[in-house]
């Protein structure tokens, strides 16, 4: 179930894309209420998870430092695809490589943890790949690239997820350090949540519906605790 479900949030986002075609202001309100649910999630499911887990909490830090950078180093390559923002500019000719290697990296670690953390991260990680798939779709059939490479990186892209989700499960080296990984995961979510959620708005001022649609994304999160 958990395999379907990730490869579902990408089509449906695609297939969003290629039906009714969603504003701009319609993505930017689901970001802002995955991300919210993202970051709730992080807070209330698996930080308090990963320091029951383990009882060396300056250990468990580190990894989340480390995840925060590495999250870092990774947008460099994903020009902000994580959180909603692709600044790239294609001519056609040159599929962008680092894009492709840098999301199905953060795809694939987004599934490691899954198996050895409870269902709200399942959904988090379900919630937050639609709105992204939204971006990836428009993005790559507003270029030059043939439907074959589009459908081929959406293809590789909806199956990293679930490919985590197995190994994270079947290779004792994942399993050995599920603290540590899911620790590291958090500082990747940290990274992606708080870009946004506060990045700046237009000319700073006060958004309602954004600010709506973080507050369902928190409260969603809190009833299911």
């Amino acid at each position: 179930m958990n395999y379907i479900l990730l490869i579902l949030s990408v089509l449906l986002g695609s297939f969003l894309v290629l039906l009714i075609k969603p504003s701009t202001k319609i993505v930017r309100l689901l970001l802002a209420f995955s991300g919210a649910y993202l970051l709730s999630v992080t807070i209330l499911h698996l930080l308090p998870e990963v320091y029951t887990l383990n009882s060396e909490s300056s250990r468990v830090g580190i990894f989340i430092l480390v995840g925060i950078i590495l999250q870092s180093v990774l947008e460099s390559f994903s020009k902000g695809a994580e959180h909603g923002h692709i600044h790239i500019h294609s001519n056609g000719k040159e599929f962008p490589t680092l894009l492709f290697v840098s999301l199905c990296l953060h795809a694939f670690s987004e599934g490691l943890p899954i198996h050895h953390s409870d269902d709200n991260l399942l959904w988090a990680i379900v919630v937050h790949k639609i709105p992204i798939a939204i971006v990836l779709t428009t993005f790559l059939i507003n270029t030059n690239y043939s439907k074959k490479i589009v459908f081929s990186f959406l293809f590789f892209f909806g199956l990293m997820s679930p490919l985590g989700v197995l190994l994270g499960d079947k290779i004792p080296f994942f399993t050995n350090y599920a603290t540590e990984i899911t620790a590291l995961i958090i500082g990747v979510f940290l990274h992606i949540s708080t870009i946004i959620l506060f990045e700046s708005t237009e000319n700073h001022k006060f958004n309602l519906q954004k600010f709506v649609a973080i507050l369902l994304g928190v409260l969603l999160t809190v009833f299911t605790l």
